[in-house]
């Protein structure tokens, strides 16, 4: 299929674009670069830099390329930023994913596979966490998701409309020529990393008082080739008019601890780590349960180990100290 990544300059954006064309399908990338980075993007792929915003020119984007199938990364991420400036969130992540869909009605596409997130769990009553656990965001990061989810619903039933809707938990690792490189950086393993690197002081813990085995919050990791995988199983098999939720995730928990010690013995470095207070918004754990994505759509991690992880991580921060523009 001829499929268009938005956000396929960006972490996860690009490493999906690589699976996809390894896949055997063309892509067309379009990123407006404000987080990407043109280097991110594979060799095979066309890149046009433009906004999702724009309905009308994406329509016409899509009807010159051919385009059959969306896959959705471009939106904010950032849960603490997301509380401080909602209505940013909500007119780039929920208007942003309106225009493209709207575009995607104009040029007869039928098929959209959308970067979603754990976020639009909230608190868990109870871990590992199933698609059918209560939906109760706790943040506007996440509440702007599951509108985007909640659209893609009706668009299916009211208009055909083939959607997976792919709910991954802690993205880390990297693949060969591509990691993480965020401005500025929040996820837990490049921030270490970059600390063993000499390039942070050092590494910060928010919050030891959770009720874990040490006192620290647990997270699922998933490895970023592993999330680009399901990403193509799901485009693979959608299906006019049906549309579904899956969870991503390993189905194992390591605590904020557990990852910093991980760190050390991968990369060897002497690393110190200060406490803080929680931050709002932080569950004290989030483990996927990832069998209906098994059953459904075949996928299962092929490199669950957080060793391997973070050292496909550690590769890569290693060869770009600074980032892509190194």
């Amino acid at each position: 299929m001829k499929v268009l990544v938005t956000g396929g300059a960006g972490y996860i954006g690009s490493v999906t674009a690589q699976a996809l064309l390894d896949a055997g399908h063309r892509v067309v990338v379009v990123d407006d670069l404000s987080t990407g980075h043109r280097d991110a993007v594979p060799e095979g792929a066309r890149l046009h830099v433009q906004d999702v915003g724009d309905a009308a020119a994406l329509g016409r984007l899509m009807a010159a390329e051919g385009v059959e199938a969306v896959m959705h990364f471009a939106a904010l991420s950032l849960v603490g930023e997301s509380m401080q400036q909602p209505l940013r969130y909500y007119r780039n992540n929920v208007a942003g994913a309106l225009a493209l869909l709207e575009a995607c009605e104009a040029a007869g596409v039928q098929r959209f596979v959308l970067s979603s997130t754990a976020a639009v769990y909230g608190t868990p009553s109870s871990v590992p966490i199933p698609e059918t656990a209560e939906l109760r965001p706790e943040s506007v990061y996440g509440e702007t998701k599951l509108a985007v989810e909640r659209l893609l619903h009706w668009l299916s039933v009211t208009k055909g409309l083939g959607y997976a809707a792919l709910r991954y938990f802690n993205a880390a690792g990297a693949a060969p020529g591509r990691g993480e490189d965020h401005r500025p950086e929040t996820h837990l393993v490049p921030l270490v990393l970059q600390a063993a690197l000499g390039k942070r002081d050092g590494v910060r813990v928010f919050g030891t008082d959770y009720s874990t085995a040490d006192g620290t919050a647990v997270r699922d990791y998933v490895h970023v080739e592993d999330l680009a995988e399901a990403h193509v199983l799901a485009l693979e098999a959608l299906r006019p008019g049906r549309g579904d939720a899956y969870n991503l995730g390993n189905g194992a928990g390591f605590s904020v601890r557990q990852v910093i010690e991980v760190c050390r013995a991968v990369t060897g470095a002497d690393l110190r780590v200060t406490e803080a207070p929680r931050r709002a918004g932080d569950p004290p754990v989030l483990v996927a349960d990832a069998a209906k994505a098994a059953a459904r759509l075949g996928w299962r991690p092929r490199r669950p180990a957080l060793e391997e992880i973070v050292a496909s991580a550690w590769a890569w921060h290693s060869a770009h100290p600074d980032g892509y523009a190194a």
